[in-house]
């Protein structure tokens, strides 16, 4: 039996994103598996994994916030602007404190520009970044916009090399990493990211995680309905859209949908439709369009609500 649906797992340091879904690929024994964005190994926390027919729906997953808490180090810089890297340059810090720390977190609040780092997977003329970073190659990389909704210093532990702590929901694309050392320039020193754990991706939060230990017990009792979150459970972002029998038979079967005046009048062309039967089944995302039109976006047939 083929599994579709989503299931938020804890990915534990020293992990690929791509280890953790050959992982439910093989404890799910399905080819169909993907994640919604990839952490570093280093990085811990929530990774939402689709099975199935909800791997068509990682582009608008993909597309939520995400939420982190970590650290970052002042006075020392290196190349892969994590932890992990190779030590660049060293600093002694002086007359940097909380207040100081916090003024600068104000500047970095909405709309930023960011450089993507050279060890990342970002591709600049059709090469990974990080394959031309390990060949001792830097490129110039153009910037881009991310947006910072919230940033929250959380704690201050002072010293040679004094140690941030802070809490940040952003966009998608953000790289911490490049947050932190862009927050070490605007305070006049060298800094890199020293730890990091993804706390909220759309709507999953650590506490709603599966850890591998207890995702190899499900496959083991084939609980899987257990841990699944539906398809349109992730979609809450998009109204909602009852149709009559007849008409969810042509839904999925892709025909359009004529929408009659009424609260659906209100959305925008170009809005996102969850498309349901009277009978509660989900049966597509429909894209509005001119004079009320309806277009199928994705249907999903042959999958359980």
């Amino acid at each position: 039996m083929t599994i579709h649906g989503i299931i938020p797992v804890y990915k534990p340091k020293g992990y690929t994103s791509h280890d953790i879904v050959a992982r439910v690929r093989r404890l799910a024994g399905q080819k169909k598996v993907g994640h919604t964005g990839t952490l570093d190994p280093e990085v811990e926390g929530v990774l939402p994994v689709c099975l199935g027919q909800a791997t068509r729906l990682v582009e608008y997953i993909q597309e939520m916030p995400k939420r982190y808490s970590g650290s970052f180090m002042l006075g020392i810089s290196t190349d892969t602007q994590d932890q992990t890297g190779t030590v660049l340059e060293k600093a002694v810090v002086s007359n940097i404190d909380l207040p100081t720390v916090e003024k600068v977190f104000g500047q970095f609040h909405g709309e930023i520009k960011q450089i993507p780092p050279m060890y990342s997977a970002v591709k600049v003329q059709g090469r990974r970044l990080y394959d031309l970073a390990r060949s001792g190659h830097e490129v110039e990389r153009p910037s881009r916009k991310v947006t910072i909704y919230q940033l929250i210093c959380t704690g201050f532990t002072p010293g040679e090399y004094p140690v941030v702590h802070f809490d940040v929901i952003c966009s998608k694309g953000t790289y911490i990493r490049t947050l932190c050392v862009d927050i070490g320039q605007a305070l006049g020193v060298p800094a890199h990211m020293c730890s990091l754990t993804r706390t909220e991706s759309g709507p999953f939060h650590l506490d709603d995680c599966y850890t591998l230990d207890e995702l190899q017990q499900v496959s083991e009792q084939q609980a899987w309905v257990d841990v699944l979150t539906a398809l349109d459970e992730v979609l809450g972002q998009f109204p909602s859209l009852i149709v009559s029998v007849e008409d969810a038979a042509r839904v999925l079967d892709g025909w359009p949908l004529r929408l009659e005046n009424g609260p659906l009048s209100l959305y925008k062309e170009g809005t996102l439709l969850r498309v349901y039967s009277e009978t509660g089944s989900f049966c597509a995302l429909y894209r509005l369009g001119q004079e009320g039109l309806a277009k199928p976006e994705k249907v999903f047939r042959d999958v359980e609500s």
